[in-house]
């Protein structure tokens, strides 16, 4: 499967601009062969909202205008799509990715880790497992933004089979060693393709930074922006390679498999909760 990630920014409260684009990009990257393609975290919304009512007003249900709209334009296209996107659930607001294809709604994902940041001020935190889902044969995770400093996270969708893990991100300044470092280790710890699609622009006196990135199961770039400008990264995704977790580098001698070589009885700690208060959430 070859994928895009489409770096690109956004207009804050506009769905209707935000769709358009993503009918332009899911057009162009069709036309180059892809049949996956990634956009950024809140991409239909915009991420600065300054009120949960504010937020609230631009949310959607999942069978809304933005995962119809995907729908036909997957349909059309014969490809997939992951985009963000703010959904509302009751009184509760979530900051969540689609996974759409020509048949409509393969699955979602609400973010669970919670920065003090835009709208996950508002936002509740997600509430459902890390799942895997499957698209076209490939085996897909979702993560957002934040969510990626978190290795457990990227570690439970490696043990429950995915081959690519998918990060749509509005990383603002302060985080480009996010880019630079932690897609490339979140790849090679889980032997999985890692995407990162960020976006760029600024909004509400927040500027966002770009620096998207797509590596390997050995933790290789294989494509980035090193930049805060509009671009689109692509990469193939060979299952084969992300599935075949022992690597043999001398025969007999060195071989490594990162998952057979795990010991969960010595990380308890890990799940521990922790004592400390959070500044902003927690007062």
């Amino acid at each position: 499967m070859q994928i895009s990630c489409v770096q690109t920014d956004v207009q804050i409260a506009d769905p209707v601009a935000n769709r358009a684009a993503m009918a332009k990009f899911i057009a162009a990257e069709a036309q180059q062969g892809s049949r996956l393609v990634v956009f950024p975290e809140c991409f239909i919304t915009g991420y600065c909202f300054d009120s949960l009512e504010e937020a609230m007003q631009q949310a959607e249900l999942m069978d809304g205008d933005s995962v119809q709209h995907a729908t036909e334009l997957c349909r059309t296209h014969d490809c997939f799509t992951v985009f963000g996107m703010l959904e509302k659930d009751g009184s509760r607001l979530f900051n969540v990715v689609a996974l759409v294809g020509p048949n409509g709604l393969i699955g979602s994902y609400r973010k669970v880790h919670l920065p003090w940041l835009g709208v996950d001020r508002f936002t509740t935190p997600g509430d459902r497992p890390f799942e895997v889902f499957e698209a076209d044969g490939v085996r897909i995770g979702m993560l957002i933004c934040y969510d990626g400093g978190f290795p457990e996270a990227s570690r439970v969708l490696g043990i429950r089979g995915a081959d690519i893990i998918l990060l749509p991100t509005n990383w603002p300044p302060g985080a480009e060693y996010m880019s630079a470092f932690s897609c490339n280790s979140r790849a090679m710890e889980n032997g999985v393709y890692f995407a990162a699609a960020n976006r760029v622009g600024k909004e509400r006196g927040f500027s966002f930074i770009g620096r998207s990135r797509i590596c390997d199961p050995i933790g290789a770039t294989l494509d980035t922006a090193d930049h805060a400008s509009e671009a689109v990264l692509r990469a193939t995704i060979d299952v084969e390679k992300a599935r075949k977790k022992r690597l043999d580098r001398v025969p007999g001698k060195h071989s490594i498999d990162r998952m057979a070589d795990r010991r969960p009885d010595m990380y308890g700690p890990v799940c521990e909760p922790h004592s400390l208060a959070r500044p902003g959430r927690d007062e």
